[in-house]
C-alpha cells in the first residue's frame, strides 16, 4: 500500500509538530484507520513533499511530526489552462479530478449560456471551495505537490477579455484541424471546452473573434466530461510527458 498523502493549506517545515486539519484528520482516523507511528506524506502546494509520522490520535484529533523533506516534483512541462464550461454535479467534479491527474496547470470554470448549473453569490463561493477540494484530493491521489488553482466562474466573453497570453484552442466537432495538425506549443496553452449542449453561436463567434483555434477530436461527438480529458491526454501524448 502506498503511503497516505495529505494536502495542508498551511506552510510546512522540517521538524514541525502540528495537528491535522479536520478534513485530513477525519480521513486519517476514520477512513484509513491509521495508528500512532504510521508514516504519512504532507504537502503544502509550494513544491516538494514532507515525510511525517503520526504521534497521537484521539478520536479526530491527529497530531503529527514532520521528519523529512523531498524536493520532488511531478508537474508536467506542458502547461495547460483548462477553461471548462460548467457542467452539472458529478460531471464537473469528474472533469476537474481527471484533469488534475492529466497534469492541467489551472482551471477556469466558464458560466456558458447552456450551462445547466447557474452560480452566483454564496452559492458560487461554496461551489468554488468544493471544486478546490476536489482538485486538492486529486493531487493527494496522483502524487502532485502543487495544487492547480480553480478560478471564480466567469461568462465566456468576460473571461476572454482577461484570459492569459498564449495559444487559445477550443474543442469543436465542426473543426477541420486535429491537435496532431498543430505545432508544439511555445508557451502555455489554453484549452476551452463547452458544457452540456456545447456553446451557443454568439459564444463561438466570440472565440473566433479572440483568434481561438478550433480543433476536433475524431469523428464522434464527445460528452462534456469526456472531451476535455481526451484532449488533455492527446496533448500530453503529442507534446508532454506521456
Amino acid at each position: 500500500m502506498s503511503t497516505p498523502r495529505f494536502y495542508l493549506a498551511q506552510p510546512l517545515a522540517l521538524g514541525a509538530r502540528l495537528n491535522l486539519p479536520p478534513g485530513p484528520a477525519r480521513h486519517a482516523a476514520r477512513a484509513l484507520r491509521l495508528a500512532p507511528g504510521a508514516e504519512i506524506v504532507l504537502f503544502d502546494g509550494q513544491g516538494g513533499e514532507y515525510a511525517a509520522r503520526i504521534e497521537r490520535i484521539q478520536k479526530e484529533d491527529v497530531a503529527v511530526s514532520v521528519t523529512g523533506f523531498q524536493p520532488v516534483e511531478r508537474e508536467s512541462a506542458l502547461r495547460v489552462l483548462l477553461a471548462q464550461g460548467i457542467s452539472s454535479g458529478e460531471r464537473m467534479d469528474y472533469t476537474l479530478q481527471k484533469a488534475v491527474e492529466l497534469g492541467v496547470d489551472a482551471i477556469q470554470p466558464i458560466a456558458a449560456r447552456r450551462s445547466v448549473v447557474k452560480l452566483n453569490g454564496e452559492r458560487a463561493d461554496r461551489r468554488i471551495a468544493h471544486w478546490q477540494g476536489v482538485v486538492a484530493s486529486a493531487c493527494e491521489q496522483c502524487g502532485r505537490n502543487r495544487v492547480p488553482p480553480v478560478g471564480p466562474p466567469l461568462g465566456l466573453a468576460d473571461w476572454l477579455g482577461r484570459r492569459p497570453a498564449g495559444r487559445l484552442l477550443f474543442l469543436s466537432p465542426l473543426a477541420d484541424q486535429r491537435l496532431a495538425d498543430l505545432p508544439p506549443p511555445t508557451d502555455a496553452d489554453t484549452l476551452v471546452a463547452g458544457p452540456e449542449g456545447g456553446f451557443e453561436a454568439d459564444e463561438i463567434a466570440a472565440l473566433h473573434a479572440a483568434r481561438a483555434t478550433p480543433v476536433r477530436l475524431g469523428a464522434r461527438i464527445l460528452r462534456t466530461e469526456t472531451a476535455a480529458l481526451a484532449a488533455l491526454a492527446a496533448m500530453q501524448t503529442l507534446w508532454g510527458d506521456f
